[in-house]
């Protein structure tokens, strides 16, 4: 017999349990690049990502400006979400306009480091974290300085992996280090309200104007930075060995992985194992 309270239940039975498991759904898409969480400032709208529970580590995506979470499973070396997030929070987030990204905001000729900084903090204060360590890749190194240099009682301990830092050859616009020239035209065609002359502005303030050693910061300033950080250095066009062995040996709490740490790629497990005990030093019990 067809009984409809029976039939019923078992409709909103089914209906519950899809609910339930809406959640989970929802966490394991923004886990492979789907829409995630957003972060929102005024015009400003951060598209960011957490793994993990522990102590807060927030990892800054290599890329140059257009670096997203799509790189940990992507041209990183190692994919450091999986590999922190059994002992971490792990906290990530796409760059501010980074045109394979979403999150977006107005480009901000006059402060372009600061305004990176300001999505940066704002996001560990939407999260109500207050204190935690850092790892950045590629450009991610820069920001870190800049981080050390904004707010340096919150960054616990840094790691900076194949940092970006300058180097003469990169006043040849066509050195292929200056990875910053094709980010602009690609997001004016994306954007039509943003104009060639106000990236080029931006490019300039940001990469071009005094340019010397890290971007964000002075040698004094690594002189006297007493946090401690740890260096995987590179030697690529736009990841300079030079700068980064300089801001290593300058740093007073400084630490140095072995090097070559990429290649063989046999080599990779050894830094990440260093990354773990350095992090595991200095972070609060």
């Amino acid at each position: 017999m067809d009984d409809p309270t029976r039939r019923d239940m078992l409709k909103a039975g089914a209906a519950a349990a899809a609910m339930a498991a809406m959640p989970r759904v929802f966490a394991q898409q923004a886990g492979k690049g789907g829409t995630g969480e957003f972060y929102v400032r005024g015009p400003v709208r951060i598209r960011y990502e957490e793994a993990g529970s522990g102590f807060p580590l927030m990892l800054l995506p290599g890329g140059g400006l257009n670096a997203t979470i799509a790189f940990f499973t992507g041209n990183s070396p190692f994919n450091a979400i999986e590999e922190f997030k059994g002992q971490y929070r792990c906290i990530t987030a796409d760059l501010r306009n980074a045109t394979t990204g979403q999150s977006t905001g107005p480009v901000e000729v006059d402060r372009p480091w600061e305004s990176y900084a300001d999505d940066q903090l704002g996001l560990m204060d939407h999260l109500g974290i207050e204190r935690f360590c850092v790892m950045g890749f590629c450009i991610g190194g820069p920001f870190i300085w800049s981080l050390l240099k904004r707010a340096p009682h919150r960054v616990v301990a840094a790691v900076l992996a194949q940092p970006v830092g300058w180097r003469p050859e990169m006043r040849d616009p066509k050195y292929p280090g200056v990875f910053w020239k094709t980010w602009g035209p690609a997001l004016t065609a994306q954007r039509p309200e943003i104009t060639m002359p106000t990236v080029d502005k931006f490019v300039t303030r940001m990469f071009e104007t005094d340019p010397d050693f890290v971007f964000t910061v002075t040698r004094d300033f690594v002189r006297g930075c007493h946090t401690p950080i740890l260096v995987l250095p590179d030697d690529a066009p736009a990841h300079p060995y030079a700068v980064a062995m300089e801001s290593a040996m300058l740093a007073p709490n400084a630490e140095v992985s072995l090097f070559p740490w990429k290649e063989p790629k046999e080599r990779i497990p050894l830094a990440v194992r260093q990354i773990h005990s350095f992090l595991k030093a200095h972070r609060p019990a």
